[in-house]
């Protein structure tokens, strides 16, 4: 290679198909080496690809790192497609200058681009047995749509100028337990992976996206280890979509960045175009502490799950938690000190026999996205969430009815709450529970109260009727009246004048001190639900 690359002369020891690409290169335009057969041009297919279609990665990488310039009124770039590329491409900590496109090519070694700086690169329904690119710098795009890449990605700490693409990327973890190794990289638009496949995990720890993720119709699996989806302290300015690929979705699907870009089909030439794809995820999902701007869309996917694994969103914030995937039937969803301003759920996608924790999970609204959602199963939802009685949730889900003006599912919410707290107290203190709950519903049923005051009224006025008692003083005593007697015993501060007027003895006077207790915690009930309801109004 001593050649003198200032010209634009061909070294002399590339071979045919080198040669050409090397003229392609000075004028920018694209070197097509596919035969126009589907099976033959497959880069993942078994054919042989002869000296025709192969090129040195050497070859590559003196044209992008020290390339010679190009023709007059030209742009220097690399198009090529259909190429066999032998050797390792390494690209490590170079400065690359010129786009570069590769579609339908085969790499027969890795791709190393570590730690460098390049505008915009795509690889294009490529075989690349392994990506490393930690570090990696673009002004522009990333784009590595329908590559099959079965020993993995690392795209640790790497900054990508706009967006990166792997839809219908197809990528394997290798002899290693992760797939896509992306801790720490930022992405200033939109990461797009949908109709992904990973086989090993996808990690994305502390990763940062300008705009929106997108996985629709994504499958990850990773059988061998206890995550699929390992994303804590992620950070994504507007939306994280976690859903089905259909129709509606198809100018998501598309992938035109830019206009000129890369076309992403929404599904093989064997299936119907338009059939729907769900997001499916099989090992453990965390996202913990992220923060999702916008919204955070898990919508009818689905979640195979070990018991030991979870579907973990601890103190998430965002303002909109769109949850609505299929329960798993394994493993536990957690959101325990999460923080949502607007809930959107069915009632479907909860687990009912413990494996909910939200200990600390506060919302705003709750509104049902399928179907009817009503106090009911809410209540079922949180007693699913708490195997141990806690007495947060309740009240927060009280607080929410209250702010919606849903004053009496409020009150059966902390009415739910109380006979939980009964199940812990002791026997006594279970006693006196049971007791507060037929009476008066711990207070939150003020018409019960209302009802026993009037059953208490009518039962005292007959007893006091059939047993009037002695006046305290002859002849100055008003006109005996039982039921006004027995009205001035069970309500407390206004008197009719019966009770000073009459003293009731032996067994008489008990049932008397009865009814004036009653009366109290009757009438305070009921006088604190009137209370409650002019508040309201």
């Amino acid at each position: 290679m001593s050649e003198d690359l200032e010209s634009r002369e061909p070294p002399s020891w590339l071979t045919r198909a080198e040669w050409g690409m090397w003229q392609a290169f000075l004028n920018g335009s694209a070197y097509d080496l596919r035969t126009g057969e589907a099976e033959l041009d497959d880069p993942n297919g078994d054919h042989v690809w002869g000296p025709d279609r192969t090129v040195r990665a050497r070859v590559i990488s003196l044209l992008l790192l020290h390339g010679p310039p190009p023709l007059l009124g030209r742009v220097a770039s690399l198009h090529l497609a259909g190429a066999q590329i032998t050797d390792v491409l390494d690209l490590s900590g170079g400065a690359i200058e010129p786009y570069f496109e590769l579609r339908q090519c085969r790499f027969d070694s890795e791709v190393r681009m570590a730690e460098a700086r390049i505008h915009t690169a795509r690889l294009v329904d490529c075989y690349i047995p392994r990506l490393e690119a930690a570090r990696l710098t673009t002004d522009g795009d990333l784009h590595l749509p329908r590559c099959s890449i079965p020993e993995g990605v690392k795209l640790t700490d790497a900054t990508i100028g706009t967006d990166l693409m792997l839809n219908e990327a197809t990528i394997g973890s290798g002899r290693r337990n992760r797939a896509v190794a992306a801790d720490g990289i930022t992405v200033s638009q939109e990461l797009q992976a949908s109709l992904l496949m990973t086989d090993g995990e996808f990690s994305l720890r502390g990763a940062t996206i300008g705009s929106s993720l997108h996985m629709f119709g994504t499958v990850l699996r990773n059988r061998n280890g206890r995550y699929a989806l390992y994303a804590p302290q992620m950070t994504v300015e507007h939306v994280a979509s976690f859903a089905d690929a259909n129709r509606s979705r198809s100018p998501q699907l598309m992938g035109a960045t830019p206009a000129a870009g890369t076309p992403v089909p929404f599904t093989s030439e064997n299936t119907s175009r338009w059939r729907t794809r769900h997001f499916e995820c099989t090992g453990g999902m965390v996202l913990d502490d992220g923060r999702f701007n916008s919204s955070l869309v898990i919508e009818n996917a689905r979640f195979e799950l070990q018991r030991d694994q979870e579907l973990s969103l601890r103190r998430i914030q965002t303002p909109e938690l769109n949850f609505t995937p299929r329960a798993p039937e394994r493993g536990l969803v957690v959101l325990s000190g999460a923080a949502v301003e607007k809930l959107l759920d069915r009632v479907g996608s909860w687990p009912r026999d413990q494996r909910l924790w939200m200990a600390g999970f506060t919302y705003q609204q709750a509104i049902p996205k399928e179907g009817h959602f009503n106090v009911r199963e809410r209540l079922q939802w949180l007693a699913a969430a708490t195997p141990e009685y806690s007495p947060l949730p309740y009240e927060q889900l009280a607080l929410m009815y209250r702010n919606c003006g849903e004053d009496t599912n409020a009150r059966a919410v902390l009415l739910a709450k109380q006979r939980r707290r009964r199940e812990t107290l002791p026997l006594v203190g279970k006693v006196w529970g049971y007791l507060q709950d037929w009476t008066v519903a711990y207070g939150y049923r003020p018409a019960q109260a209302a009802l026993w005051m009037a059953v208490l009224w009518a039962a005292s006025a007959l007893f006091f009727g059939a047993n009037p008692p002695d006046p305290l003083k002859g002849g100055e005593s008003p006109h005996w009246n039982a039921p006004l007697y027995a009205l001035d015993l069970l309500l407390p501060v206004i008197t009719f004048g019966q009770d000073t007027a009459w003293n009731p003895a032996g067994y008489h006077q008990w049932v008397a001190a009865t009814l004036i207790m009653l009366g109290w915690v009757l009438a305070t009930t009921v006088a604190t639900g009137a209370t409650r309801l002019l508040r309201r109004q």
